[in-house]
């Protein structure tokens, strides 16, 4: 690396940590969010914004059941401090969402992946949360593993964990259980699902049916396990680093939260492609008719994906661009090891119109250009 390489990476690095410490320095007082965003939406207005909104499903190398990032609760007091509740939150990926949404506590969510299997995906867990009056009846049915006599709705999360991971499934239960999620969305919420999608759900569903509490993000432990990454159960029970666990299946009350959530159909998943010229865009445009913010995005580390190819990466924050936001509104982004902190994979936050300003000015030419805004704390 050239002595004028090392130099720009030190100054943008600088730079960044003081737009961050200014963008969070009234972190007590983040902007008042307007409530414009509808209290639910009808089953059509739902489904016609998962047909309108999104693009053509694509290809990722994983089924990605299951997120990979331990530690990713780690961001969140620094979240809290910032994000004010009620406004909208976009994301990608299966579950973690929901413990970030739990946490911020958005009026309105919206999940886009490009693979159309996490958009069935998130309408599994819609159907099995509007069907289970409780977490501990969800876990069952999910796992399709008889619930146990003497398990507490106000279990704690290491217990519910303990509790499935002994008890054994069956293939009674998860015919019935498919059946019934299947009959709940296509029939009760009348969702007009392919025989594909049918058969794609299925094919999810029998992952958390295999593998129980021990699902990881490669099916079967594979080399998720090898890696170490975390199981479903390891996700459960970790906690923020300080003194609160905010997985939505870590106390009753954030169940019931993404639930409510969840039977007023404001999670929303999406199928498009950050860089595609729909999904992101309209709801950017949902938004603005309705004159919301944009308070978190949350992109995992589909940048890294995106700066494989030079037009990609340029046509994502063009869409960013496009999107409402304010002066709290934050990336939240999870960086591999590969990209010097100590070998340790983590979960950053960078102000998105700081992002946006770096872009439009030329500042970001790499994905190292973003890790370099983004800090932990």
């Amino acid at each position: 690396m050239s002595t004028a390489e090392v130099t720009r990476r030190i100054i943008l690095s600088f730079t960044a940590a003081i737009l961050l410490a200014a963008a969070l320095i009234y972190v007590g007082k983040p902007p008042i969010v307007s409530d414009t965003l509808p209290a639910r939406l009808t089953d059509k207005e739902f489904w016609r914004m998962i047909t309108d909104f999104s693009e053509a499903g694509g290809y990722f190398r994983s089924d990605n059941f299951l997120s990979n990032e331990a530690g990713y609760q780690r961001v969140i007091p620094l979240l809290k401090k910032s994000i004010r509740p009620g406004g909208v939150y976009l994301g990608v990926g299966p579950e973690q969402n929901f413990t970030y949404v739990v946490a911020l506590e958005p009026k309105m969510a919206f999940i886009v992946d490009i693979r159309r299997q996490n958009m069935l995906e998130h309408l599994l867990y819609k159907g099995l949360m509007e069907l289970c009056p409780d977490r501990a009846e969800f876990l069952s049915r999910l796992f399709s593993r008889p619930r146990p006599t003497t398990l507490d709705s106000n279990a704690s999360p290491e217990v519910l964990v303990r509790a499935y991971e002994k008890a054994r499934p069956t293939e009674t239960l998860f015919d019935a259980n498919a059946q019934l999620v299947v009959d709940h969305l296509t029939n009760t919420k009348r969702f007009p699902l392919s025989e594909e999608d049918q058969t794609t759900l299925r094919y999810v569903y029998r992952a958390f049916f295999d593998s129980g509490p021990d699902l990881r993000y490669t099916f079967l432990g594979g080399y998720g396990g090898f890696l170490g990454m975390p199981s479903y159960g390891d996700l459960m029970t970790e906690n923020d680093g300080r003194t609160r666990n905010w997985n939505f299946l870590a106390t009753e009350d954030q169940y019931q939260s993404i639930r409510s959530l969840q039977e007023r159909n404001l999670i929303v998943p999406l199928v498009g492609d950050f860089a595609g010229p729909k999904a992101v865009r309209s709801v950017a445009e949902y938004l603005k008719e309705h004159s919301a913010i944009l308070t978190v995005f949350y992109t995992s580390n589909v940048e890294q994906y995106l700066f494989q190819d030079d037009e990609n990466w340029k046509q994502f924050y063009a869409n960013v661009a496009a999107l409402p936001v304010d002066s709290s509104s934050l990336f939240i982004r999870y960086v591999l090891n590969s990209w010097s902190f100590n070998r340790r994979s983590r979960t950053l936050v960078s102000p998105m119109i700081d992002v946006v300003q770096g872009y439009n000015h030329g500042r970001i030419r790499s994905y190292y250009d973003v890790v370099d805004m983004s800090r932990q704390n």
